[in-house]
This record gives structure tokens, sequence and C-alpha cells, in this order.
């Protein structure tokens, strides 16, 4: 382990009453300093949203569709074309040929890949200069008002992702009413939620946890 080169990390320099200020952090190369794999990064991530998938959509074929138990009409002598069931694909309200049925999105990835993700998506945020580390992140209140005076305070914009150690309740409720601050817990990081933050603003014991679960 080595110290980041100064340009390299986000710290927070200015006092205010909901961070204290950080000046140094000391992060693990082999978690924040790898050399990047975006294809399985990609494939993380690909996860993650199928995982979100119902899989519920269904089509009926012309089996379960209702009506037509017998021909509409004589094979031969109408002059129409011939037709066997109004329950044929053909016909409005007949059965959809090659139409979806419920199944199953999610698939696997092994642990080794699930790690590369997570060190890529950590060693993107550090290299973009988008990861902000700070002391502790402490709200008084539950208010979203709180919470937004300390956006700007800090000077954040975008999407902003709050990682702490232990569960910060009044953190957790401020940030339900934004649509761009999120919360989480340091064992619930994710690739999807690190690449869909502008801004990560990390407390220094949820770092610890961060990197003792990718070692």
């Amino acid at each position: 382990m080595e110290n980041i080169v100064e340009n390299r990390v986000l710290t927070y320099d200015l006092y205010c009453d909901y961070v204290k200020k950080l000046k140094d952090i000391t992060l693990a190369d082999n978690v924040w300093n790898i050399e990047t794999n975006d294809v399985v990064l990609k494939k993380a991530i690909d996860l993650q949203l199928a995982a979100t998938r119902q899989g519920t959509a269904k089509t009926k074929t012309r089996s379960e569709v209702s009506g037509g138990g017998r021909k509409p009409w004589r094979q031969k002598g109408t002059g129409r074309a011939r037709q066997g069931s109004i329950r044929a694909t053909q016909w409005v309200g007949g059965g959809v040929a090659h139409g979806v049925t419920p199944r199953d999105y999610t698939f696997k990835i092994n642990k080794k890949e699930r790690a590369l993700a997570l060190k890529s998506a950590l060693t993107h945020k550090l290299n973009n200069k988008e990861l902000v580390v700070v002391d502790s992140i402490k709200l008084e209140t539950l208010k979203t008002k709180e919470l937004k005076d300390m956006l700007a305070a800090m000077n954040l914009t975008g999407k902003v992702l709050f990682i702490t150690k232990e569960d910060n309740e009044n953190l957790f409720m401020a940030t339900r009413n934004l649509g761009y601050a999120y919360s989480i817990m340091a064992n619930e990081v994710n690739c999807y939620d690190l690449v869909n933050a502008d801004i990560v603003v990390c407390d220094q014991d949820a770092v610890e946890v961060i990197e003792g679960g990718l070692k």
C-alpha cells in the first residue's frame, strides 16, 4: 500500500457541519489502481440489470386462446382460402406465433470476475477524479433540505452516491426524496451504482470494508 498521489484523489478540504476534513488517505493499489477490464465490468452490470427483470411477459398460442373448435367453413367450393381454425395466427383474436413466454433472465459469473469488475469500477472512479473520501458523514436530521445544504457546501453536482460503513438512517431517508442522491452501505457496493453515479462520496471506514472484501 502506498499513498495515492494528490491529483488522483478528491479529498474534501472544506470544513462544514456535515463532514470532517480528511487530509490524507492511503488506498490499496490492488483494489483502486488495477488494469481495468471493461468487458468484465459490462458483464457484471448486465448481470445486475438482468436480475431485476420480472420475466413474466406472456402471450397465448393457438392452443390457449378461446374458440375455434371446428373449421370456419368447408374446405372447397366457397371461393375463399381454406381455413382450419379461427384460432390460427392469421386471424384477429387468434394465437400468437413465436410469442414471449415467462423466463428467467438471470445468469452467473464467477467470483473472480465479480471482484475484477468491482475493482475496475472503483479504479475508473479514482482515475476520473470522481471519488471523494471523507472521514465521516453526519446529518443531524433526516430532512432533505439538510442534505441539499450539505451537497451545496461540498460543491457536488450530478448524481451522488454516498457509501458508509454502517446504516446511516438520516442520510438514507434524506436521499430518498432526491432523484440524484443515493445512499448504500459498504457491503452493498456494486458495479451498477458506481458507474451510474457522477460522484462517489465514501467515508474512511467504508473504504476499509471495501478493501477488506476485495483483497
